[in-house]
């Protein structure tokens, strides 16, 4: 079934529902759709967006809350904060490389580079961004960005233009470090070394490889194994702790009906209404890179029907969706099953279980932050 289709349907349901009911009608303007979208994204633009987002636009290492459970958390600010005051430097004179650390300038072992090793919640993004904050640099000194999003910018620039245009930055930060695809996983690599030759400062965070299981998390030592000669310009960084998004929170709302995510769609300036399987195939006609895009202007994301996905490839594009939401801090409403139900358990069992698990606690923050649009 479309998107469009669905909606006029379940508009009719609504309608008739209301009518019989003697409710007031819903607004007669229909939602947006993110079938109907098909964003192109300008070069220029994915250079541009490359800040901390919306979510993360605010975050600094004070308004972190650590888990007084977990030391490292606590270490964890201190250190990244003492590493973010060093990369004032200027550029040494003739070498076309940078000083970065003032303190110590002289000493060439010092690593350029930060890896946050630690499972889904516990603050690495938020304490990516405030690096990326705290580090006394103009903005477009400084880069921010996941892993798709950086090799989405070396296929838009190519890989010597994107050299180029990273090479003047200060610091590069790289969230959600994919290291599931070798060739991207090379790639990247590549790209970091000639940054790191320029004098750029790194820090990183990273998902698991395939087969990798266990605790929800990708140990030190195989992520610098995977990068290989960039292992010496890398400080690993240990965050242990539960995921901060349900801590001491009560269960997200269960799904609500058809006709509630409707109305509310309807009663909600700026929502989008989609049947979610069909926003699914919608899913592989947009380049992932697009997704941000796909999401512009959105105030939230209404979804009927949601039901489990049926392949990993599909899996795959759900989680870049679910993070993007999650970055611009869209609500999701929907009925079906659960947030919790989306993903097999061969899929949670398999190599990329991290991801899912990360997608199914992002939507799970998502749906809590929805559930006041039910009562317009």
């Amino acid at each position: 079934m479309s998107c469009s289709l669905a909606r006029r349907l379940e508009w009719r349901v609504v309608s008739s529902s209301t009518a019989l009911s003697g409710q007031s009608p819903i607004a007669e303007t229909a939602p947006l759709s993110l079938c109907a979208r098909e964003p192109h994204v300008p070069a220029d633009r994915l250079v541009a967006e490359m800040v901390p987002p919306p979510r993360f636009d605010s975050v600094r290492f004070d308004t972190y809350v650590p888990d007084p459970n977990q030391r490292s958390q606590i270490e964890a600010v201190k250190v990244l904060s003492d590493f973010a005051a060093g990369l004032g430097g200027a550029h040494a004179s003739g070498s076309g490389r940078r000083k970065w650390f003032g303190r110590k300038p002289s000493a060439p072992s010092a690593p350029l580079g930060v890896y946050l090793d630690g499972g889904y919640g516990v603050g690495k993004t938020h304490l990516l961004a405030s690096l990326w904050h705290a580090t006394p640099a103009e903005p477009s000194l400084k880069a921010f960005g996941t892993f798709v999003e950086l090799t989405n910018l070396v296929g838009a620039l190519g890989f010597q233009q994107t050299v180029k245009t990273l090479s003047g930055h200060r610091l590069l930060c790289i969230d959600e470090f994919e290291l599931d695809d070798p060739g991207d996983t090379v790639l990247v690599s590549s790209l970091l070394s000639r940054l790191v030759e320029a004098g750029v400062a790194l820090a990183a965070t990273s998902n698991t490889l395939p087969g990798k299981l266990g605790e929800g998390r990708f140990a030190a030592a195989d992520f610098l194994r995977e990068i290989q000669g960039l292992s010496s310009h890398f400080r690993p960084l240990r965050i242990d702790g539960e995921d901060y998004r349900h801590r001491g929170l009560p269960e997200a709302p269960p799904p609500y009906s058809d006709e509630q995510v409707t109305r509310a769609a309807y009663a909600t300036e700026g929502a989008s209404l989609d049947d979610f399987p069909a926003l699914l195939d919608h899913l592989a006609r947009v380049h992932p890179s697009r997704y941000g895009a796909l999401t512009d202007g959105l105030r939230a994301v209404c979804l009927t029907e949601v039901q489990p996905v049926p392949d990993q490839s599909t899996a795959l594009r759900l989680v870049v969706l679910a993070d993007r939401l999650y970055d611009r801090e869209v609500p999701v409403l929907a009925s079906g099953l659960p947030f919790d139900r989306l993903f097999s358990e061969e899929m949670l069992n398999g190599g990329y279980r991290k991801k899912y698990f990360r997608a199914i606690s992002r939507l799970t923050a998502l749906a809590r932050d929805a559930k006041d649009l039910v009562a317009k």
